[in-house]
């Protein structure tokens, strides 16, 4: 069985609109000219990016990621799907800026987050006013899960996508979810990550099923099961599972030793570039900003 819970492709509550930029834009408006606005001090936000996984269970006929974004009510790019952000608050820390600023605008509450990049590009503020975005993401499980669909509604501008169809995003959030597959991508040969996107036991199917929706891309299962055998990061609980009229998979486990292992195959079909909306970004090292995507015990 999966992990992740599952989600309806509709909306979520909320209360306010995406407001990164906002309070910038409006500050702005007591600069001269754009010369001005360019050598003037530097607005700080934040913004986060939050990624599940969907069971194939549900209607599809694949697991998906999908990812929550705000459409926003007013300028700059009104009408546009955002991430949720908005300013760093005098009063609050960063991340608890982030959380703050995630409940406020998703009334998503996870239970951490952890700091992705920091984009500074100094085009990327939409009025000249240099815009400095600290981004923070996080995988949501199914506990989180179970208690943030719980309270879905109609709410009118806060909507879950698929991160393989994605609207066309404000700002360069483009750029910013791009840059979160990516680590998440190179991510994937760390046991914690791997352990917290499935729940054991599960079938080499299944486990397949999850490593696509991640990676993007199709796997062969034949060779998918030959790679995982022979890693011996998995154990065969003795178990069966019967999916539709195929005959019964054997159900896994993951084995003591694979946290020493590792999961070296999945990284492998991560790619060294990213090609953001606004160029390519160059990263040397999938561990250079963060040496893990989950938090540890």
């Amino acid at each position: 069985m999966l992990r992740l819970g599952w989600m309806q492709p509709g909306m979520l509550p909320c209360r306010t609109d995406a407001r990164e930029a906002d309070e910038s834009d409006r500050r702005g408006m007591g600069y001269g000219n754009v010369s001005e606005r360019r050598s003037a001090p530097p607005q700080i936000g934040v913004t986060s990016v939050i990624l599940a996984l969907e069971s194939e269970a549900h209607g599809h006929a694949r697991c998906r990621l999908w990812l929550p974004l705000v459409q926003r009510t007013r300028e700059p790019f009104k009408g546009m799907w955002a991430l949720p952000g908005g300013q760093l608050q005098a009063n609050r820390s960063l991340e608890e800026s982030a959380f703050a600023t995630l409940a406020s605008t998703t009334d998503l509450h996870p239970t951490y987050l952890e700091q992705l990049y920091t984009f500074g590009d100094p085009m990327r503020s939409s009025n000249g006013i240099p815009m400095v975005s600290v981004c923070y993401w996080a995988l949501l499980d199914h506990t989180d899960l179970g208690a943030e669909l719980g309270t879905a509604a109609n709410a009118h501008n806060v909507r879950w996508f698929p991160v393989d169809d994605l609207p066309e995003l404000a700002f360069d959030h483009t750029t910013i979810v791009e840059y979160a597959l990516w680590r998440l991508r190179h991510r994937m040969d760390a046991p914690n990550v791997v352990r917290q996107l499935i729940a054991e036991p599960f079938t080499l199917g299944q486990l397949r099923d999850v490593v696509e929706a991640v990676l993007g891309e199709e796997l062969d299962l034949a060779n998918f099961r030959r790679k995982m055998l022979a890693s011996h990061t998995l154990e065969d609980t003795g178990e069966v599972a019967r999916e539709g009229r195929r005959r019964p998979a054997a159900l896994y486990r993951f084995a003591d030793h694979a946290e020493e292992e590792g999961f070296a195959f999945f990284a492998e079909h991560a790619s060294g570039n990213l090609h953001g909306a606004r160029g390519t970004l160059q990263v040397d090292s999938p561990d250079d900003v963060l040496s893990a995507l989950m938090p540890h015990a």
